[in-house]
């Protein structure tokens, strides 16, 4: 039998082999296997592929937003905010937000940091942040997170009570001037936040010694109020959007704003430069993930806030909140990080807060 398969094709007579039965089989095994490859190469690259430009076949899902300060503050309203945004507008599915007080914000830096490589979990920050890791001697620093993105920028308020003796800002400044220990400021920040920043800086701008300030920390707007409310203080300087309930009730009254312009949300208002004080201070707030998260889950939350961020559920939010569109992310983000950075390390050396 082997000698007819032997015969040459060509050759006069010479008749084609027939298959046997196992060789049918094998070919038909090594079609069906060529098929099955090419199925499960097309599947790869569509992942891949969907993955690679951060497109996502549906929303994204185990998202976790963590806050680093009490309920009721700046961070916890901007975080809800943000989750909620996201979940309407079907960019992801049941944002969970989570609040992880104390140190103002460096125990909850720490957590980031030590869950490295976790792509689900991400921080909502600012400036308060930024300055706590020094005045709290923070092991864990921004520098080792990975930025996402900058969210929002918030003009400064001057608050008091309802009742309070100061009906302006002229008058405070009069007061204050004339024996800054006896006026207690209060701040939802610790030394080296934005509500520790806005009234030495205010300070040294009306001519009083930054270092005769009387400053008490509360761990975010949420503790803050019921200090203003209760007159434990002599004012609150802390960003105006978290007293925005407040004054519409009419509970606590916003002396002066630090923009450049009037706010919109406020229109009665006057700026500090409107008091004849020159003088500005903008806080601002951002997110940020632990280290080395894989290029994949960084880009599902720089998408995710980004859709969140072209849609007009987000701008109502602005309009109503009175914040400013600060949005830019990733490396662009990191960035002005790290500026930052510096600035605050600057001058909080200039305070004697840091060697």
């Amino acid at each position: 039998m082997s000698i007819h398969l032997t015969a040459r094709p060509g050759t006069p007579g010479a008749r084609s082999p027939r298959p046997t039965r196992s060789r049918r089989v094998g070919a038909l095994v090594a079609l069906a296997a060529a098929g099955a490859l090419a199925l499960s190469a097309c599947g790869a690259t569509a992942k891949k592929d969907a993955a690679s430009t951060g497109a996502a076949a549906g929303p994204a899902t185990g998202l976790q937003i963590m806050v680093p300060n009490s309920p009721g503050g700046g961070y916890d309203t901007t975080a809800r905010t943000v989750a909620q945004v996201m979940d309407n507008q079907k960019i992801t599915s049941s944002v969970q937000v989570f609040n992880l007080p104390g140190a103002g914000g460096t125990v909850g830096l720490q957590r980031v940091v030590n869950e490295k490589g976790n792509g689900k979990l991400a921080m909502q920050m600012g400036l308060g942040v930024v300055g706590a890791a020094y005045t709290q001697k923070s092991k864990a620093t921004l520098g080792d997170t990975t930025p996402i993105a900058k969210l929002i920028e918030e003009a400064g308020a001057i608050v008091v009570s309802k009742d309070s003796p100061y009906k302006d800002l002229k008058s405070l400044v009069d007061a204050w001037k004339k024996d800054p220990s006896k006026i207690n400021v209060g701040g939802g920040s610790s030394p080296g936040g934005p509500d520790h920043l806005l009234p030495m800086q205010l300070a040294k701008a009306v001519g009083i010694d930054p270092t005769k300030v009387s400053y008490i920390s509360y761990d975010g707007g949420g503790e803050l109020l019921p200090a203003i409310l209760g007159n434990k203080i002599g004012f609150g300087a802390s960003g105006f959007g978290e007293f925005l309930e407040q004054v519409k009730s009419g509970s606590v009254r916003v002396l002066a704003v630090t923009s450049d312009k009037r706010i919109d949300a406020l229109p009665d208002v006057p700026t500090v430069k409107e008091s004849g004080i020159d003088f500005t201070f903008t806080n601002w707030r951002g997110i940020v993930a632990p280290p080395e998260i894989s290029a994949g889950d960084k880009q599902v939350w720089v998408d995710a806030l980004t859709k969140m961020h072209g849609s007009d559920a987000w701008k109502a939010e602005l309009e109503k909140r009175g914040w400013t569109d600060a949005f830019e992310t990733g490396d662009q983000f990191g960035t002005f990080l790290k500026a930052q950075d510096q600035d605050v390390a600057d001058i909080l050396k200039g305070l004697g807060l840091t060697s």
